[in-house]
């Protein structure tokens, strides 16, 4: 990950995009965590929700946030693999390999033992527009990969139709980014999932754009 050419795109273009071009609402941005080891937990409708939410940050955290994103899609081609790495700073998560959670998910363990913070999708992938898709446990076993790590569910409304799946002009429209209270992770993924779930649930109830 280069770091100085990461905080330049997120000057130069995330933030500009997000202040001017989108319509955002955002309730609870104090809930935001401003260090590591931490997740974020959001939906996943539009490919515009990763910038969207790293553009929370204050450029001065912004190195330390690192998307978890699938390697079969973000590294497919040499541009999107040196984008995805060097600007965003990805976590490449290989989906299909047949590999044990300690190995699968050995990057994430480092970089929440670095006190980063990552952004998790719990769905697994990007779900039809305004719906949630099962939750995965694969949050859960990242979660636990390190003590005292909290996970701060996050919901996400309107920008499927600001940027349409399989579109590549923006359209502005108005979103929502409703942030929750932080979560520990427990000792059962089953009960973690539906707190999760249930928190997803209330926080929907405060998208004006719904």
């Amino acid at each position: 990950m280069n770091k100085t050419l990461k905080i330049l795109f997120f000057i130069m273009l995330v933030k500009p995009l997000t202040a001017i071009v989108l319509g955002l609402n955002i309730r609870n941005k104090d809930k935001l965590p401003l260090k590591g080891p931490a997740i974020i937990a959001a939906n996943h409708n539009s490919h515009l929700d990763t910038i969207v939410l790293m553009g929370l940050f204050p450029v001065s955290k912004i190195h330390k946030v690192r998307p978890v994103a699938a390697a079969d899609y973000f590294l497919k081609n040499k541009f999107l693999k040196w984008f995805s790495l060097q600007i965003m700073g990805i976590i490449p998560l290989e989906r299909k390999a047949r590999k044990r959670k300690n190995e699968l998910f050995a990057e994430c363990k480092e970089a929440l033992e670095k006190n980063e913070i990552l952004i998790l999708y719990p769905e697994g992938s990007r779900g039809k527009a305004g719906e949630m898709a099962e939750l995965k446990k694969g949050i859960f076993h990242i979660a636990k990969l390190t003590e005292n790590v909290s996970v701060t569910p996050i919901i996400m409304n309107g920008l499927d139709k600001a940027l349409p799946k399989d579109e590549t002009l923006l359209v502005p429209f108005n979103c929502d980014v409703i942030l929750g209270n932080p979560l520990a992770p427990g000792d059962n993924a089953d009960e973690f999932l539906s707190t999760l779930k249930a928190d997803f649930d209330e926080l929907s109830n405060y998208c004006l754009t719904k």
